[in-house]
């Protein structure tokens, strides 16, 4: 392919509203152009390396066994109607009507869609296991799309779904699929790592999200480098030994703290460390309040606590709740004697026996020392959990090694989601004894066009992108130096052709352009190889050959005839 016959426009500038380095590089390399807030319209060469990914992802999946289909984008309301998602979705699906004022949505997922699909063609155990997978845009109104493709109103995902007839099959189907995206990301390659996660309403508790590590990254992974373990914030558990018994402590005395609310303001009061207090919040679960209790200098994990009160939903109280359950207002509330003596009080186990510590006294403007959690409070018969998020340097609930906490851009999850879409849509089949069963189901998701930036924002330098020879959009791109040399332009022709008939892409920069500004613009866009073409290099002894990854220093001076068998070692990651 010649460079004169494609469509590239290069940027020197970052488009103002980049804010990390893969967003900046989409842009200025010519992969994509923004259209809208959170839309983008994909370029010639973004387009080439998102149809690799999507060819890495479809042989991985039908290697694993899956099935490919492909379903409409616009779903109607009824089979959201029948999960109930139609309304807890809420203003994150884009929701339309047709000229009849039926209700349809632009499908943010597919679970419904594959769900009632299975249920119309599998009635027999002889049909399962069954995994059906598509490559299909998705599209959510995100209330503040940001990071490129990274959080886009419209993206494309490979989404698939596993029927089983039982769980062990469900968890072969599983881990099958783990291990496909496992190849899948390698293929790509990317450093995924597989960590746990919590599958919220979406499934139960095995599932695993695929996380990219990278600065820029939305989540929070706890990290022991000791013996691997690997979990998001939301799940990730730390060990919490009770503390031992401390010698009896006085009665408890109140304090006066005027003015001081947060656990940062009364500890500067009183002079003294955050881990000396309780922090006392109160939760509305199911319409309930419940008070929860952590050390002073730890927060709440909501998604932990929501687990484990066992809520369909949890939300901080309001004013008038925490007023009625207490008896004070927020920032001064404790596990002494609240007003509403029913009230469930719920604490981390790192809690449990605690001595010495300062709570609030459910008094406005006054805490309380000398507080033995045991003996002065509710706490004696409280449930205690590990509650709390995990910090860096906590220790490995497996090893007990110090956890890293590091930034993860997740690229797929797997989940198992049991019978929650398959019964509510009866979605059965007969067994060998003819019994009505319902299938036991599986979730499976690589987000392909936020891998594509993924992979950016894994491999790039301060000159631009690197890409991985699979995924590049031209494996190789041929400097030629003197177009209007008809000689130089026949040996870069013949390397062109010699690439192209060993199945290696290849792209000629035939611009009348200064050697400078083609190789700027061969860096930024991250071709994996450069040939450069030119009558004082040929004139010298050959064609130079060079490795994007490589120091600038370092390049390769060899004959024409070679060039071709040079490039093709370097790209299968040979000496040359």
């Amino acid at each position: 392919m010649k460079w004169t016959k494609t469509l590239i426009q290069t940027l020197r500038e970052n488009p103002g509203d980049a804010e990390i380095d893969s967003h900046k590089l989409l842009v200025r390399a010519g992969l994509v152009r923004k259209v809208a807030g959170g839309l983008y319209a994909y370029l010639p060469l973004g387009m080439r390396t998102l149809r690799k990914i999507q060819q890495i992802v479809r042989e991985e999946m039908d290697r694993a066994g899956a099935l490919e289909v492909v379903t409409p984008v616009l779903q109607p309301s009824e089979l959201w109607r029948t999960t109930g998602r139609w309304d807890t979705m809420g203003p994150n699906m884009f929701k339309v009507k047709d000229r009849g004022e039926h209700d349809f949505a632009l499908g943010p997922t597919a679970e419904e869609v594959f769900t009632d699909m299975a249920k119309g063609v599998v009635s027999s155990y002889r049909q399962l296991p069954l995994t059906i997978y598509q490559i299909q845009w998705k599209f959510r109104d995100e209330t503040r799309p940001r990071f490129g493709l990274m959080r886009s109103k419209e993206f494309l995902m490979k989404d698939a779904y596993s029927f089983d007839a039982d769980a062990d099959g469900a968890d072969r189907s599983y881990w099958n699929m783990y291990h496909a995206y496992e190849r899948i990301f390698a293929r790509c390659g990317l450093k995924a790592v597989p960590v746990q996660a919590d599958g919220g309403d979406m499934g139960d508790s095995l599932t695993h999200e695929f996380h990219v590590l990278a600065d820029a990254g939305e989540d929070g992974i706890a990290w022991c480098e000791g013996c691997g373990y690997a979990a998001n914030l939301e799940k990730a558990e730390r060990r919490a030994d009770a503390p031992s018994a401390g010698a009896p402590c006085a009665e408890p005395s109140e304090v006066a703290t005027p003015g001081a609310k947060t656990i940062e303001q009364v500890a500067a009061f009183m002079g003294l460390a955050a881990d000396a207090f309780v922090k006392s919040l109160v939760y509305v679960a199911d319409g309930k309040p419940v008070m929860v209790c952590v050390p002073g200098d730890r927060d709440v994990n909501d998604v932990k606590l929501k687990r484990f009160l066992g809520a369909k939903s949890l939300a901080l109280a309001d004013f008038d709740t925490v007023l009625a359950a207490t008896g004070a207002n927020a920032g001064s509330v404790g596990p002494v004697k609240p007003a509403d003596a029913s009230l469930r009080i719920v604490a981390d186990v790192s809690l449990k026996g605690a001595t010495g510590r300062i709570v609030g006294a459910n008094k406005d403007g006054f805490h309380l020392k000398d507080v033995d959690l045991a003996r002065d409070t509710s706490l004696k018969d409280a449930d205690f959990a590990d509650l709390t998020i995990v910090k860096e340097g906590d220790l490995c609930p497996h090893c007990g090694k110090p956890i890293v906490i590091k930034r993860g851009i997740e690229v797929g999850q797997v989940f198992k989601l049991g019978t929650k879409y398959s019964g509510a849509f009866k979605a059965t089949y007969k067994n060998d004894k003819l019994e009505e069963k319902v299938m036991i189901m599986g979730c499976y998701g690589v987000g392909v066009s936020r891998t594509l930036q993924a992979i950016i924002e894994q491999s790039h330098d301060k000159d631009g992108i690197v890409w991985p020879a699979a995924v590049a959009p031209y494996q190789v791109a041929v400097e030629l130096l003197d177009p209007d040399d008809a000689t130089v332009a026949k040996i870069a022709e013949d390397i062109e052709t010699a690439l192209e008939a060993a199945g290696v892409d290849v792209i000629v920069d035939d611009r009348a352009e200064r050697p400078g500004v083609k190789f700027k613009d061969a860096d930024l866009i991250g071709f994996p190889v450069r040939v450069v073409v030119g009558a004082k290099g040929l004139a010298n002894g050959g064609v130079e050959v060079k490795l994007r990854s490589e120091d600038k220093s370092k390049t390769r001076i060899v004959p024409p005839d070679s060039a071709a068998s040079v490039v093709r070692s370097l790209l299968q990651g040979e000496p040359a």
